[in-house]
């Protein structure tokens, strides 16, 4: 395809060798006005890249719900999936955009298309060739409507034109300055337009028999044991992949999985399956690495939520005083064991672009919460009690629950009496996200580094979606809020856009619809033998090499 005369080039946003596109940059050419640039193989400087064979065994919790983005976006879903699916391109921990399915991107000089070139010669693990219809496809009709982040991701896409199979030019209503951090994002895996078009999505048989463009062929899935994947022969990125298996063991029991790394049963696992605790003693264990990486790259909140339709917390005053009872300290150091930070506001303050230090903060403070609830009209009756409600933290997290029961603990010094609800992850997602039965919830969530992929999906009235998980469950909708963050999703001035995410931050924390308790550090562990697969659960593990015992 020959571009039209508004797609620019601008030179200096990618000096020749330059081997990666940082998120910033792109936002820079976006700013600047046109960009066309080609993204060069691969970023990241791996040692001692190759190898033959092998069988990779990662401990996996929880077993998925799915095994494509498109049916389920939950931790284990991803964790998976992403190595049977390729994505248009990755964002490592350095920050930094390299190629997957397609090779190149450019931005009209207006900022509302977006041309993206596409890797000839990729094959669906069922033979047929990738094309530009199954990006449109994926899109349009699975990214946009059925994931949490998809909807405001791509809210202002209107159509995305395929000119020729390698050519996928994406149509907006306004600018997007997030976009390329959203085509990266690990939920927005590609899938085959010729399996899924015509049928719902949902429910499609194909999302427990995947095909996707990845380094690896789904095998089989062992309900309650395992998931097998094999090398897929067939690869874009040959000689990659250099593993012959990828095995996924469920493994519920933290002990356990320890016991697993420990012995070599075992060489991959995330820090959330395992005790923290251990990880001290694990750093020191000569056969294991102890990977951690902090909210500057894939943010994770452990947050506090209200539902906002419940009469009881309609008033911000009890919002307030829940907040001041609760002791973010003492989770972080004597719960997550200190591997996290603590932040008064939803974005993280390793984000220094769009962290907002001062906004209303609410100190663990028994007594102030006390004046809170008694000016609120929620004296002590003669039991004792102030007010009743229940809690249900996400399942299935150790952690979690045990923040849920310390938080119990805490509110109960002041009268307040919560009733702990524990299910499957599946009965959450059913009872919080579609049902809607519940009072307030404990649980962590993925963010992303741009605010718009972050805490918009959280805090804005028409991510209230019930049905879709991981969106606005608090029912938070503030027209004053909406503005800011619409403002700011389209703004392309830097100093401008954060100054509208540093007011939205201000008005979120004084209506405190969800109290941000920490935002955990990133812990991955696995054996010594294991080369080149530290890129957090997301990484498709192309590279990855286990040397011989």
């Amino acid at each position: 395809m020959t571009l039209s005369s508004g797609f620019e080039n601008i030179s200096d946003i990618a000096p020749a060798g330059r081997r990666a596109l940082s998120r910033r940059g792109l936002l820079r050419g976006i700013s600047a006005g046109g960009l066309a640039m080609g993204l060069p193989g691969g970023s990241f400087a791996f040692a001692q890249e190759g190898g033959t064979g092998g069988t990779l065994i990662i401990g996996q919790d929880p077993e998925p719900l799915a095994l494509t983005s498109a049916a389920s976006i939950d931790p284990g879903t991803i964790a998976v999936s992403g190595k049977i699916f390729d994505r248009l391109f990755f964002m490592g921990v350095d920050g930094k955009l390299t190629p997957q399915l397609a090779t190149g991107l450019s931005l009209s000089a207006d900022g509302k298309a977006i041309a993206l070139s596409l890797r000839p010669g990729v094959l669906w693990h069922d033979g047929k060739p990738f094309t530009s219809v199954d990006v449109a496809y994926s899109l349009t009709e699975v990214w946009k409507k059925h994931h949490s982040r998809g909807y405001m991701s791509y809210v202002n896409v209107i159509g995305v034109d395929t000119p020729d199979p390698l050519t996928a030019v994406i149509r907006l209503s306004q600018p997007a300055p997030y976009i390329s951090e959203s085509l990266a994002d690990g939920e927005s895996q590609v899938v085959p337009a010729h399996l899924y078009a015509g049928t719902d999505v949902l429910i499609n048989p194909r999302n427990r028999d995947p095909i996707g463009t990845g380094p690896f062929r789904f095998v089989r899935w062992e309900r309650g044991s395992h998931i097998l994947l094999e090398r897929n022969p067939h690869y874009w990125g040959a000689p990659r992949p250099y593993l012959d298996q990828v095995y996924f063991r469920f493994l519920k029991d933290g002990a356990a999985t320890v016991a697993a790394l420990e012995t070599g049963a075992i060489h991959y696992v995330s820090g959330s399956n395992v005790p923290l605790t251990d990880i001290e003693r694990l750093k020191k264990t000569p056969s294991i690495v102890v990977e951690r990486f902090d909210s500057s790259y894939s943010p994770t909140l452990l947050g506090f939520g209200f539902n906002l339709d419940r009469p009881i917390f309609k008033d911000v005053r009890v919002r307030q005083a829940i907040a001041h009872a609760i002791d973010r300290e003492f989770i972080l150091k004597n719960i997550w064991q200190g591997l996290g930070s603590l932040s008064d506001a939803p974005v993280p303050p390793q984000n220094i672009e769009f962290h907002a230090s001062d906004v209303p903060k609410y100190p663990f403070d028994l007594t102030k919460a006390e004046a809170l609830l008694d000016r609120a009209g929620y004296p002590r009756q003669a039991d004792g009690t102030r007010l009743a409600f229940t809690c249900d933290p996400k399942m299935p997290s150790a952690l979690v629950t045990k923040a849920a029961q310390f938080i119990r603990a805490t509110l109960a010094r002041i009268g307040v009496r919560v009733e702990i609800r524990t299910q499957s992850l599946g009965e959450y997602l059913d009872r919080v996200f579609t049902r809607r039965d519940f009072d307030t919830i404990v649980y962590t969530s993925g963010f992303a580094i741009d605010p718009a992929l972050g805490i918009q999906r959280f805090y804005w009235t028409k991510t209230f979606q019930p049905g879709v998980p991981f969106s606005n469950a608090v029912h938070y909708s503030v027209p004053e809020v909406d503005a800011l963050l619409e403002a700011a999703q389209v703004e392309l001035d830097k100093s401008k856009r954060r100054a509208l995410y540093v007011e939205a931050q201000h008005a979120i924390q004084r209506d405190v619809p969800i109290v941000p308790l920490l935002f955990p550090d990133v812990i991955v562990l696995h054996s010594r033998r294991l080369r080149n697969a530290v890129q957090y659960r997301n990484d498709n593990l192309a590279r990855a090499v286990i040397d011989p015992a």
